[in-house]
């Protein structure tokens, strides 16, 4: 059965974070969803690529019909093309039964193609016809399958560029690009890393069957302003890493300290955080920290916004959310409204 608007929305919302970079991104799926409309996710390794695709599913009128997953690096590029559209008997050396491909698996359903990009010239053609009329050929065969397929494609490489340089095909490009959909880089998205970190903590201390509790607030800044390179799929094993390793509810920073020691040099106070502090409340002090390291300041190429990589009207609107006040002045005004913005 379809997804109702309220399910629909439940299913977007389980995706975390409330950053603008990524609520851009959400509201962008849920506008194609209920369509039949090919989207082609973009991003680097590890930004949830898959994830997006499946809420998408979920949200769409296919949800109860197949989601079927092919990654198409992971594939040798003499077995995709039977991978995606099967085979008959004796179609090839090895060929001892006739094989169903994913298109047919996925029919009525959704076909999730990730990493097409590395689809080789050979088989785009025949790619860009099953999409174009719903029709392909089994390897070994000349009869043709018809089949309702929606499309959603991902690649973490430059399309544009593949095509300028003849490795990928216009016609196909142009095909998959219907909705684009740009996921943003973790570092991209530094606020939602809080929200991030407690959900993996409360994962992996449930599945090991440990009870992580408390958070040092100079780890949580540690996981803040480290650049994650492997994005949110790095995040992830370096929480797991940190849950193994904690000791009496604390969680551990898993990061080495040459990797956070250069970016955390500005940060150093002249009073510590205190010694522990709920998941949920680490990231209050942070910000407070922050702002104070940068005397209040909020925007300007120095403030705090700039150094917890937020934008000034976001970290406004999550200082309001959480109560965040700038100490009262010596001449006893209330200066939250009088925060330095430096614009």
């Amino acid at each position: 059965m379809p997804e109702t608007l309220d399910q629909s929305e439940r299913t977007f919302e389980r995706i975390i974070g409330n950053s603008p970079a990524l609520e851009s991104v959400l509201d962008q799926a849920e506008q194609v969803a209920p369509t039949d409309s090919t989207v082609l996710i973009e991003g680097e390794t590890g930004t949830g690529k898959e994830l997006i695709a499946h809420a998408i599913h979920k949200a769409s009128r296919r949800y109860g019909r197949p989601f079927i997953k092919v990654n198409c690096a992971a594939i040798p590029l003499d077995l995709l093309e039977s991978e995606l559209f099967g085979h008959e008997k004796g179609a090839f050396t090895g060929a001892i039964a006739q094989k169903i491909g994913r298109f047919e698996m996925a029919d009525k359903g959704t076909l999730f193609l990730d990493e097409v990009g590395d689809i080789p010239p050979a088989l785009q053609p025949k790619l860009l016809r099953v999409l174009q009329e719903q029709e392909f050929e089994r390897l070994g065969s000349g009869r043709t399958h018809t089949v309702d397929v929606r499309l959603v494609a991902a690649t973490n490489r430059n399309l544009v560029k593949m095509v300028a340089r003849g490795q990928f095909r216009s016609d196909l490009y142009y095909r998959l690009n219907v909705f684009p959909v740009l996921l943003p880089a973790l570092r991209e998205r530094r606020e939602d890393i809080p929200a991030l970190v407690t959900h993996f903590v409360k994962l992996f201390s449930r599945r090991m069957g440990k009870h992580v509790d408390s958070i040092l607030p100079e780890t949580m800044a540690a996981f803040q302003w480290y650049s994650w390179p492997g994005n949110i799929r790095e995040l992830q094993n370096m929480v797991e890493r940190a849950v193994i390793v904690s000791r009496d509810g604390v969680l551990s920073n898993p990061l080495h300290k040459k990797q956070t020691e250069p970016m955390l040099s500005s940060f150093h106070r002249t009073r510590a955080f205190p010694s522990l502090m709920p998941l949920e409340d680490s990231y209050r002090t942070l910000i407070v920290e922050t702002l104070e390291q940068a005397g209040w300041v909020v925007g300007g190429p120095h403030g705090a916004a700039a150094k917890l990589g937020l934008k000034r009207t976001t970290l406004l609107a999550k200082m309001k959310r959480l109560g965040i006040l700038r100490p009262i002045s010596q001449e006893g005004a209330d200066v939250f409204g009088m925060v330095q913005e430096d614009i």
